[in-house]
């Protein structure tokens, strides 16, 4: 009666996984501390995407990736992160076919936040190293596109990362109760890593170089022309400023994501229902919460929408036209 009682299936003696049990407060702590995070998460990115839809003062290409990227945040928090606690049980009991497919939706999702992050960094660096250009190469239409392209790349990847455990759901595991898919991990690592942090951390010095350079110019009142300088000036500085806060965004994303990807490049083996694995997906989960938090304390408009959207002044006629900057 013991050993039936620490089984996951106690009537498959030979084939059903041991139940790993852990102590009742850290369960209860990740329960709780999940529950809340994935709830704060769904909130406020639903209010990041109301803000932009709603307000057409804030229809700018830049918004409209921000938007697309608050939109995988906000499925994350919708999807991933219960899907997180889930695993965190010492058995699946929902069946190898449900188990797949929430790794794949998983997949897709943050694989779309993370090519958005490199959206992000692009646009960035062609409004700070190319702003003469920035206004036809980046026109919101063209975003819409680049947008639903990122979507279907990333479906199109996961679906190929994971086609094998998508056909045959439940081979890779060794007994009843496990949720376990195998992926070619060094490809993972690089296409979902490698090359997106190199491609941003890149663009990043490229803008600092640029931005720090500008920077000077502004202090330095040596043109001829003061009225066109104090213009100049001014959209520097808007262009600056945005540079910087999605700046935060980028080291926030990579602090959330490297520990992630630094475990499974130095090949250590956890297991999936361990408290350090249990961590760094929390850890990379929690970078979908702290984007919209940034968003809070750097931009006066999503406060200000925020405002609107709680006294429900959003309900109003002609509210969509309502200056927010």
């Amino acid at each position: 009666m013991m050993e039936e009682a620490e089984l996951c299936f106690p009537q498959l003696l030979n084939t059903s996984c041991k139940r790993h049990t852990r102590p009742q407060f850290e369960s209860m702590l990740i329960y709780i501390l999940m529950s809340f995070v994935s709830l704060l998460t769904v909130v406020l990115n639903l209010l990041v995407i109301i803000s932009i839809s709603h307000f057409r003062k804030l229809h700018t290409p830049t918004n409209l990736i921000i938007l697309s990227l608050a939109v995988s945040d906000l499925f994350v928090g919708l999807f991933v992160m219960p899907f997180q606690v889930l695993l965190t049980e010492p058995c699946w009991l929902l069946g190898d076919l449900v188990c797949s497919m929430c790794f794949f939706l998983a997949f897709i999702i943050v694989s779309a936040s993370v090519v958005n992050i490199v959206l992000i960094s692009v646009d960035r660096y062609v409004a700070i190293c190319d702003p003469l250009h920035y206004p036809t190469k980046f026109t919101q239409s063209r975003v819409k596109v680049s947008a639903l392209l990122c979507w279907i790349s990333c479906i199109f990847y996961s679906f190929m990362i994971l086609y094998d455990n998508l056909k045959q759901p439940g081979r890779y595991n060794s007994c009843y109760g496990q949720c376990v898919i195998n992926i070619f991990g060094a490809v993972h690592v690089v296409i979902a890593f490698i090359i997106p942090i190199s491609t941003i951390v890149v663009l990043y010095l490229r803008v600092f170089v640029v931005a720090v350079s500008q920077a000077r110019a502004m202090r330095s009142h040596i043109t001829a022309v003061k009225l066109q300088s104090s213009v100049t000036v001014t959209v520097k500085k808007s262009e600056l400023k945005a540079a910087r806060t999605l700046g935060v965004v980028v080291a926030v994303f990579l602090m959330c994501f490297c520990p992630y990807y630094c475990v499974s490049l130095s090949g250590y083996d956890i297991t999936m229902a361990s408290s350090t694995n249990s961590f760094i997906n929390f850890l990379l989960l929690l970078n979908s919460c702290l984007n919209p938090v940034i968003y809070a304390f750097f931009y006066p408009w999503f406060r200000n929408s925020v405002k609107f959207i709680v006294t429900l002044q959003i309900l109003q006629p002609q509210s969509s036209q309502a200056n927010i900057l």
